[in-house]
């Protein structure tokens, strides 16, 4: 036999538990044992940050003049025509589920014709927002919206 000390003998898992059961999991060892997420944000999560904070999070970026129209479920004749319209913007996004389902279409001003026709059916709703680059504004349905229009056919 040998003098020198045998390495140390990790301890083998055994086959059942205390309780009889048979295990089905070891957890590894690990510092950190969950899913490691990617540092660098996506662009979709970018994209659904609040404009606002994502100018605190990175250097300000100049983005073109933009009226966003947001609005939830409406009666049927009008919301298969206004998803339709929206889906047709610059930019759209589905927000929420269920009855805290809104729709957003973000429009350039280039696209001010494509705006009035989505305002045209959805404007009758008080439930709708219009933001102004992404901000609600005072007076963005009445003097805003009404500006944006002088854009159409220009």
């Amino acid at each position: 036999m040998e003098d020198r000390p045998s390495a140390p003998q990790e301890p083998q898992p055994s086959e059942h538990t205390g309780a009889g059961d048979p295990v089905r999991y070891r957890p590894v060892e690990r510092f950190w044992p969950y899913v490691e997420l990617p540092e660098i944000p996506t662009d979709e999560e970018l994209a659904a940050l609040d404009p606002d904070l994502l100018d605190a999070l990175s250097k300000p970026a100049v983005r073109p003049f933009s009226m966003t129209i947001v609005f939830p479920k409406l009666d049927p004749p009008a919301y298969a025509r206004a998803v339709e319209l929206a889906r047709q913007a610059s930019e759209y996004r589905e927000v929420g589920t269920g009855d805290t389902l809104r729709h957003r279409a973000r429009y350039l001003a280039g696209d001010a014709a494509q705006l009035q026709k989505l305002w045209q059916v959805v404007g009758v709703y008080d439930s709708c927002e219009v933001l102004v680059d992404d901000r609600p504004v005072p007076y963005a349905r009445e003097l805003w919206l009404p500006l944006f229009f002088f854009l159409v056919g220009r």
